[in-house]
């Protein structure tokens, strides 16, 4: 049954309710004057029509919306089109369960067969993390993994990052020290938004890999202190990291949210914070909610630790969740290469391979 209303009409599909505006079903027509046939692409205008536009006509044909305007259009759209507007396009976002360890998948699988690789896929997104095992031991392999990630998001210093203590030595990941939770690039405004780190050897003693879910610390501070909360939204940090031959720096707030008031990203990175302005307005207020933050990023709750072996390579989405290690010994050889990808091209090869 529909029902026309004063600037919509209610419709039920499949025990599904929709209230759809006139404008909604004028703009959404899926003939071929109002779309481009070959791409599928809209061409019809919305201003082209009066704001106030109202059909003459509705009905349900078979399975098919049919709406007859005053300037004579008739505009057709299926009711599978409506359908789908109302199906999640990806998995959902889950916070680990106590004791998570990330899943793991065979590196040939991943690249070669279908369905690994959407399951992979849809649990980097579901989870923010998976580990690829017998993944070659060669320079560079990360390349190979556009195939399912997309290009290499390029930064500065190296297209694909070495990590030893006998190499280019910019920051304490290139020593043996222990490394706190961070996300990569704090300092680029366009963070990077999923990093694959690839460990072609690891002799040493030590060194076990730890990863922090961010969106739950976020969450958990949201609802016990609010009020640090919104100052980690509002208040800009600034973020560098240098060296004799680059200079990156943002400044931008540790937690951004989207429309609908979920994290988005949870920017993160003791070593790369600079020096804030102390005539700056809310530092006190900021430092306060820093410090809560601080803590609860250490908190053993929120963590997983295991080891990352050679010939093994974990994948994060790094506007969630940060990494981390601990301390090792130089008694051996260690050395970890890593590239950044786009989590956008992640998330939408799970659509791309589905069909």
């Amino acid at each position: 049954m529909i029902v026309t209303n004063k600037e919509s009409i209610s419709i039920s599909i499949e025990n599904q309710e929709f209230d759809l505006p006139f404008l909604w079903l004028r703009d959404n027509c899926q003939c071929d004057e109002c779309r481009i046939t070959e791409t599928q692409e809209k061409q019809f205008l919305l201003h082209t029509v009066p704001i106030d536009i109202s059909p003459e006509k509705v009905d349900k044909v078979d399975d098919n919306l049919q709406i007859k305007w005053p300037d004579g259009h008739n505009s057709i759209i299926p009711l599978s089109k409506i359908l789908e507007c109302n199906i999640p396009r990806y998995p959902e976002n889950k916070f680990w369960p106590n004791s998570f360890i990330p899943n793991k998948f065979a590196w040939k699988d991943f690249l070669d067969d279908i369905s690994t690789a959407i399951n992979a896929l849809k649990d980097l997104i579901s989870y923010g993390v998976i580990i690829l095992q017998a993944a070659p031991k060669v320079s560079n392999s990360l390349e190979m993994l556009s195939k399912r990630l997309g290009p290499i998001h390029e930064t500065l210093f190296e297209r694909i990052h070495n990590v030893s203590v006998t190499g280019h030595v910019y920051n304490v990941a290139h020593t043996s020290k222990g490394l706190p939770p961070h996300n990569d690039f704090a300092s680029y405004k366009s963070q990077p938004s999923i990093q694959a780190l690839h460990m072609l050897e690891n002799e040493c003693e030590g060194g076990e890999s730890i990863i922090v879910d961010g969106w739950k610390v976020s969450e958990d501070l949201r609802n016990e202190r609010p009020d640090f909360f919104k100052v980690l939204q509002e208040f800009d940090v600034p973020f560098r990291e240098f060296d004799e031959d680059n200079e990156t720096f943002a400044e931008a707030p540790i937690i951004q949210c989207s429309n609908d008031g979920s994290v988005e990203s949870f920017r993160y990175s003791n070593q790369l914070m600079q020096m804030i302005n102390p005539k700056r307005k809310g530092v006190k207020e900021f430092y306060k909610a820093y410090h809560e933050i601080s803590a609860r990023v250490h908190d053993l709750k929120y963590r997983s630790t295991f080891r990352l072996n050679g010939g093994e390579v974990l994948i994060v989405a790094s506007h969630r969740v940060l990494h981390a290690r601990e301390p090792f010994i130089p008694n051996g050889k260690r050395h970890l290469q890593d590239a950044y990808f786009v989590y956008d091209n992640a998330a939408n090869n799970i659509v791309l391979l589905s069909n």
